[in-house]
């Protein structure tokens, strides 16, 4: 019996390392060279053969799954599990291997990056200056001793918090699992969102994307917000209304933002992109080299495990 191992993830594919890796365990395995972005057709297509298949950002809905009568595990590729409909797996004896927190240092350094480039004025004067020449010496503010509002308060957000100490911010915290203990040893005040909207100089989303997270910063949460305060958001896409967010920039209620994801990917809102005080990046939080890697290798560890526990006894 010969595994087959399908990837769907593009900058898995396109690793070296990764793809010798993963080649040297399971000879039988297919890349997305290309970066082909899926529909659900050709995703049932690709995968229909698949004993196992390394995910990234696909979608895996039941109207798919239940065309792949072979997938016996999807090992992600990444940390995020809101695009696999984990009910229908377990239902259907389909294993999830994942590990949280593989990449949370690579999205953490990205929001830091974002409240700096924000809070100093770095990217909208260096956009002036490359662009059209203009010597704008705006400054903007330190990020040191302002508050900074984190809403989500898992790997990534403890990550974050840990980077800020040497900033000494005040960090208002915000998670659906209490953790005043946590946030007591490591300074950190537990808050609600609507006081981290209305007092924070910087407001930095974290959580995962559910149904109790969709649209969490709407034309109410962000109306809270001051008019000198940022918004920064290398999670998911679907935790801000876009076009909320779009209007309180217009009408610069808010002084600006800096977004990696977006409601769909790639996005095609080019008035929200271009707009001056909006800062993009085609989501590469969590892909800094040592990330691809980290996450790369944790997929390959989980079909390993999976297949020598399970599959060699029938070989």
């Amino acid at each position: 019996m010969s595994v087959v191992i399908k990837v769907t993830s593009p900058s898995f594919s396109k690793n070296r390392i990764l793809v010798d890796e993963i080649s040297s365990k399971f000879p039988n395995v297919e890349f997305n060279h290309n970066g082909k972005k899926y529909s659900e057709q050709e995703l049932i297509d690709y995968l229909k053969n698949a004993d196992g298949a390394v995910i990234g950002l696909e979608s895996m809905t039941p109207a798919i799954l239940s065309n792949l009568p072979n997938l016996k595990i999807i090992s992600k590729y990444g940390v995020g599990l809101d695009g696999i409909d984990l009910d229908y797996c377990s239902d259907n004896n389909i294993k999830i291997g994942w590990t949280g927190g593989v990449n949370k240092r690579s999205a953490a350094e990205l929001a830091l990056c974002f409240m700096l480039g924000l809070s100093r004025n770095v990217f909208n004067t260096a956009c002036k200056l490359k662009n059209d020449g203009i010597w704008d010496k705006n400054g903007g503010f330190q990020l040191t001793g302002k508050t900074v509002g984190i809403i989500g308060v898992g790997n990534v957000g403890k990550e974050l918090a840990k980077l800020l100490e040497p900033f000494h911010c005040k960090v208002l915290a915000n998670d659906i699992v209490e953790q005043s203990q946590y946030y007591n040893e490591h300074g950190l005040e537990g808050a609600s969102k609507e006081r981290i909207f209305s007092e924070a100089d910087v407001v930095t989303l974290h959580t995962p994307y559910t149904k109790h997270t969709g649209h969490i910063v709407n034309s109410e949460s962000l109306s809270k917000m001051k008019e000198t305060a940022y918004l920064v958001n290398v999670a998911r896409g679907e935790l801000i209304d876009q076009q909320a967010l779009k209007k309180a920039l217009k009408s610069n209620s808010i002084a600006g933002a800096a977004i990696d994801v977006y409601e769909s990917e790639p996005p095609t809102d080019f008035e929200l992109l271009k707009m001056h005080n909006l800062f993009c990046t085609p989501h590469i939080g969590g892909n800094a080299e040592e990330a691809i890697l980290s996450m790369g290798r944790s997929a390959i560890y989980h079909l390993n495990e999976f297949f020598q526990i399970n599959v060699e006894k029938e070989l």
